[in-house]
């Protein structure tokens, strides 16, 4: 009886944690452009290459296994994590585009964003930094 409900409390508090996660889109401090959900979204899918004021977007993902990275492709770009890698497949075989630099974890992230100022990114929003902006969450 005591294991059922030391189980049942461990699964609220996944649950409960796994309710509450959020995925913060950051972009260099420097950046004053508005940056909307659905710019965004074109961004991620290759359809937009140049923010409002014209500069030029370096577009960065993370990696499949990193926190929060389900999390963005699912809610921001309505794509599982093997739909967006079919999606860019396609995109870079037909020469439509070249997919996201992929890194590795949220402070390479934070490092890249926070060093270009043209990029974008997504981190786990307890990681964001002062260094970068949030432009949104998802």
């Amino acid at each position: 009886m005591k294991l059922f409900k030391k189980l049942f409390i461990a699964s609220v508090t996944v649950t409960t944690f796994s309710c509450f996660a959020e995925v913060s889109v950051i972009v260099n401090s420097s950046n004053g452009d508005t940056i909307n959900q659905k710019l965004i979204k074109q961004i991620y899918l290759g359809k937009a290459k140049s923010f409002p004021s014209g500069n030029k977007i370096t577009v960065l993902t993370l990696n499949d296994d990193a926190k929060g990275t389900d999390l963005f492709r699912q809610n921001a770009l309505n794509k599982s994590n093997s739909q967006y890698k079919s999606y860019w497949a396609k995109r870079a075989f037909t020469g439509k585009g070249t997919p996201p630099k992929e890194l590795s974890n949220a402070n390479e992230m934070i490092n890249a964003v926070k060093s270009d100022a043209g990029a974008i990114g997504f981190v786990d929003s307890s990681a964001v930094t002062g260094d970068v902006k949030v432009v949104a969450t998802f």
